[in-house]
């Protein structure tokens, strides 16, 4: 991403996109392959930081610039100096904890901030963003795919664009953006009146399971799913890790947050989370009297 592309997706404080990262736990994994889709949207992991302290200071600080508004600048200005003062910085020869062994691992550089903070910046926005269109779908149920279009948009996200589906087809269940690190893609709610003279039929869903390599330590061998669609002859769906809706899932854990610990979310967040949720029967099943009381009064139902 350009200093533009940055700005124009970052440069805002919305909560939605602040709660999101602030219900996550922070976590610690050697490969990135240790944590995949759903798994992303409860944890903040920074691979190959255990022993090292530093998995927490690369969270607050990626919390922080939700919070503010902050440039990658600004980000790596801040916190180059304590990664650097821990340690975590450059190549260096680490201990695998699953095994023992030693390992020359790159630690902390600049493209690898880079893409921390792109990453879950994105993911973050997009999750909020999910969010407000979810509660706008009474006025707003289409929604359009829309990419960056220029000479680094990858192919598959160029054949995605300006594509228009319901927005309670399933096909946004994984092809939400990201789609991959570093994916700009994002999604637009569009009118009744605009969106059904372009709305598609809802398309068939394909998964394939691909082979994302072998734990060289342990010989373990990794697999992750992609589920896609196809466009002409070619498969178009989210990398490897990327095959979660982050911000369905982020509704669905918000909607279980808010009724077990009764109002620890944002208030109109949780009333969007658990009104999308009260539609899942499985969900209203599990809960109890007292809870369902709650649910109701927090929508509404109550004289």
């Amino acid at each position: 991403m350009n200093a533009e592309d940055i700005k124009a997706i970052f440069g805002m404080t919305p909560e939605n996109a602040v709660a999101y990262l602030k219900q996550k736990r922070v976590d610690v994994s050697w490969d990135w392959q240790d944590m995949l889709d759903d798994a992303h949207v409860s944890a903040f992991t920074i691979a190959k930081s255990m022993g090292m302290d530093v998995a927490g200071d690369i969270y607050q600080a990626v919390v922080k610039a939700a919070e503010t508004g902050q440039t990658f600048q600004d980000f790596e200005r801040e916190l180059r100096p304590l990664l650097e003062s821990k340690g975590w910085w450059g190549r260096k020869e680490v201990a695998n904890p699953d095994t023992g062994e030693w390992q020359t691992a790159t630690l902390g550089i600049p493209h690898r901030l880079k893409t921390i903070y792109l990453t879950n910046l994105q993911s973050a926005y997009m999750a909020g963003r999910y969010a407000e269109m979810t509660a706008a779908k009474d006025t707003h149920p289409y929604w359009q795919y829309v990419a960056i279009n220029d000479k680094r948009t990858r192919e598959s996200h160029r054949k995605l664009h300006g594509r228009v589906y319901s927005a309670d087809d399933p096909v946004w269940g994984s092809l939400y953006p990201p789609l991959d690190y570093r994916c700009r893609c994002r999604v637009r709610p569009l009118s009744r009146a605009r969106g059904e003279k372009q709305v598609l039929p809802s398309p068939k869903l394909e998964t394939q399971t691909v082979d994302i390599g072998k734990n060289k330590f342990t010989g373990e061998q990794r697999y992750a799913q992609r589920t896609g669609i196809r466009i002409g002859k070619q498969f178009i769906a989210p990398n490897a890790g990327f095959n979660a809706n982050q911000g369905k899932t982020f509704l669905q854990r918000t909607a279980q947050m808010a009724v077990e610990k009764a109002q620890n979310v944002p208030p109109e967040l949780a009333r969007v989370a658990v009104k999308e949720m009260m539609t899942q029967e499985k969900f209203r099943n599990a809960l109890t009297l007292a809870q369902l009381a709650w649910v109701a009064e927090l929508l509404g139902l109550t004289p």
